[in-house]
């Protein structure tokens, strides 16, 4: 039977002097949604811990979103801390929603955002915390209905025994529909069974019960799934799309939290999508298409939030900001109208092709911090199979425009382990940092006075479901660190500052990214095991994952190294984000021909499918062009 709803704070509120950053457990933040009356109750849960799923563009969007629906209500939840969660187990109390420390077992919709894939054993602990059955077949009738949605749906299967609902794509309108569906369904006396059928009935909704798992010749070990005999349910899923992107809130994040949070700035959305088509990047292909928000609107709300939140920074977030067609003229009047105010204006991260003079003199007006790039591979040879676009020429100019600035400090994102890649090409990811750094040096001077620093940072290549390297297995381990031995060994001037992610959780990331159905026994066995913040550096023990991999019989490196055919039928291919699979296989052909594929925004159309299949288009307020 669901827990009633009633405020369980004073229980709580005893245990906060006993542990670490009692803040994150605090409701009633500046600018929260205090009035909560419902009488349909909604629990968005973001999988980690306060100050890490506060910052959310997602759980902002869709808790303004359905708090401003006539008799719904949103509350936001977040998975307290190791000994806050041990604590409350001793003392029996249940996972608490922030704003009205209510069970979150007793609201009609508890929904997760998955943000990626090593949030998976947060989730377990989470509803298990919650007293909410972990595998959805299990809930009884008047559970909550759990679902989920965010940017780490496109491979869900390892994770859906847990969900009643998987929701692909935008969010804005289908939740909306989605609470509806449950909450008529409820109010006719509808079983359980007769909800979830509804909600496949919603556009871009997956109701993974609905679905069997097929394995055979003509598929991977993980099988396929296919709708089951009777369900009426879709072959395949195709994500729910926004069409007009310019008429949602440009200002969704308006609380202003009492503790500092890891991205501490207001944030504005300026546009969604990116079509540059990089072979690695599951959100270039899951966000199309490009849909840019007026320069107009983004000024008003970066106005308007600082104004009312306090900030003193503002950042333009998306996929690919320096791509906005007014981009150059959302920095310049942002930064006059900020001018003498203590407030910078910063982009997460700057594409080398369009980081002109212009844009090197407005990104981040008169405070010059960090600048980031993401050249992704050393070699031109290998930024050509991944389709990166971006040339020797093009990093020169970005970093003499960067440094002739004001800019002092650089930062160089790459990947090791991408397909084709050999040891000349990790040798010259040092050579590009080699390059930058003298560029620096010729610009500004030699010296530490001079305050030049280039540092590189390097992710291990992990394969994601609905791109072209899906079919590419992993670097193997010991691979892994070999390389990144040859990284640090041939570095030309210890000037150049190294970092690289943990090859062991890139290998779990992998295993987790390939997977089907079957994996959530990994999963729960990784729990059980007492894995959790698996994201946290010093919380993750690879040991656990290879012991809970042992007791249920998997070999994480040969999941995660395994190359599948082309032709293979993958365990996540009935849902999708409606990029083609024969586009998919053209650009792994391409990547292996190093032949590159150009933007469509800027050029012709590239033949992905997602236009036509969803019937909507790339949405420019401006002009784009290449080296704008």
């Amino acid at each position: 039977m669901r827990l009633p709803r009633e405020d369980w704070y004073d229980r709580l509120e005893p245990l906060l002097a006993r542990v670490e950053k009692p803040s994150r457990y605090l409701d009633h933040e500046w600018g929260a949604v205090e009035d909560q009356d419902g009488p349909f109750h909604v629990c968005m849960m973001y999988p980690d811990v306060y100050e890490v799923g506060q910052p959310n563009m997602g759980i902002a969007i869709l808790y303004n979103t359905l708090n401003a629906q006539e008799g719904i209500s949103c509350e936001r939840g977040f998975l307290p801390w190791i000994d806050l969660s041990d604590l409350m187990r001793e003392k029996g109390i249940p996972l608490l929603a922030l704003e009205s420390s209510s069970p979150v077992a007793s609201f009609d919709i508890v929904g997760f955002t998955l943000a990626h894939e090593m949030a998976c054993t947060n989730i377990v602990e989470a509803l298990d915390l919650s007293g909410i059955a972990i595998r959805a077949a299990e809930r009884a009738e008047d559970d909550p209905i759990v679902i989920a949605g965010g940017p780490s749906v496109w491979n869900c299967e390892p994770v859906s025994p847990m969900f009643d609902a998987i929701l692909l794509g935008d969010g804005e309108e289908a939740i909306v529909e989605m609470c509806h569906v449950v909450r008529d369904a409820r109010a006719c006396g509808m079983t359980r069974a007769e909800i979830l059928r509804g909600l496949s009935e919603v556009e871009g909704v997956y109701v993974p019960s609905l679905y069997d798992v097929v394995v055979d010749q003509s598929s991977t070990e993980w099988g396929y799934a296919v709708p089951r005999e009777g369900s009426d349910a879709p072959e395949v899923v195709l994500k729910r799309t926004l069409r007009d992107f310019s008429k949602t809130d440009p200002l969704p994040q308006k609380i202003v939290p009492y503790m500092g949070i890891v991205q501490d700035r207001l944030a504005i959305e300026v546009l969604r999508g990116c079509a540059r088509g990089c072979r690695f990047c599951q959100a270039g292909m899951s966000y199309r298409p490009v849909r840019e928000r007026p320069a107009g609107d983004v000024i008003a709300a970066a106005e308007e939030g600082l104004a009312v939140t306090g900030h003193d920074e503002v950042s333009l977030t998306s996929l690919s900001t320096t791509d906005h067609s007014q981009c150059a003229q959302i920095l310049h009047q942002l930064n006059e109208d900020i001018r003498g105010t203590g407030v910078r204006v910063s982009i997460p991260s700057q594409r080398l092709d369009s980081f002109g003079v212009e844009m090197a003199a407005e990104v981040g007006g008169a405070k010059k911090g960090g600048l980031t790039f993401a050249p992704e591979a050393g070699s031109q040879r290998l930024r050509d199979v991944i389709n990166k676009n971006v040339t020797v020429e093009n990093i020169d100019m970005a970093a003499r425009n960067a440094f002739e600035n004001g800019w002092r400090r650089m930062k160089l994102y790459f990947m090791m382990g991408l397909p084709t890649e050999t040891d000349d090409d990790i040798v010259a990811i040092n050579e590009v940092a080699d390059r930058v750094l003298e560029i620096g040096r010729d610009v500004v001077g030699k010296g530490p006075k001079s305050g030049v620093s280039v540092s590189i940072s390097v992710a291990v290549f992990v394969p994601k479901a609905h791109t072209p390297f899906q079919w590419a297995g992993q670097l193997p381990l010991e691979e892994v660190r070999r390389r990144q031995q040859l990284l640090l060994h041939s570095c030309p001037d210890h000037a150049i500052k190294i970092s690289y992610h943990d090859a062991d959780v890139s290998l779990v990331e992998a295993v987790l990214s390939k997977m089907g159905r079957r994996g959530f026994e990994l999963i729960y066995a990784a729990w059980r095991h007492g894995c959790r913040f698996d994201a946290w550096t010093d919380q993750f023990s690879f040991q656990k994952w290879e012991d809970a991999a042992q007791e249920v019989g998997f070999d994480l490196q040969k999941i995660a190294s395994e190359q599948l055919p082309l032709t293979v039928r993958l365990p996540w291919e009935h849902t999708s984000p409606a990029v083609s699979k024969g586009f998919l296989q053209r650009e792994w052909r391409r990547a292996a021909e190093g032949v590159t594929t150009p933007d469509c925004t800027m050029t012709s159309c590239t033949g992905c499918g997602v236009c036509p299949a969803l019937g909507v288009k790339n949405a420019i307020v401006g002009d784009r062009h290449v080296g704008r």
